[in-house]
């Protein structure tokens, strides 16, 4: 795929580009220069982003530990406990 440099510096991105990342009008990219490589990036920018790994998880050794405790048994996509059948 190509793209070329208007005059005031432009560059419209492929659609199939914008499709398969989701770029819609007003989505903020990062400019970086690597070598001679221009290189974009999505900006993710969400609050779940904002969120990660700003808490503790007291008294758990793991997330997956953590996870654990706040499912019951039996429900879906959480195994039973051993003797239960």
């Amino acid at each position: 795929m190509e793209a070329t440099v208007a005059e005031r510096g432009q560059i419209t991105l492929p659609k199939a580009v914008r499709d398969a990342l989701g770029l819609t009008k007003g989505t903020l990219l990062k400019v970086e220069l690597e070598g001679n490589r221009i290189v974009l990036r999505k900006s993710v920018d969400d609050a779940v982003s904002r969120a990660r790994g700003r808490f503790r998880l007291d008294g758990f050794d793991s997330t997956d530990q953590a996870m654990r405790a706040i499912r019951a048994p039996g429900e879906p996509g959480q195994p039973e406990e051993p003797g239960e059948a």
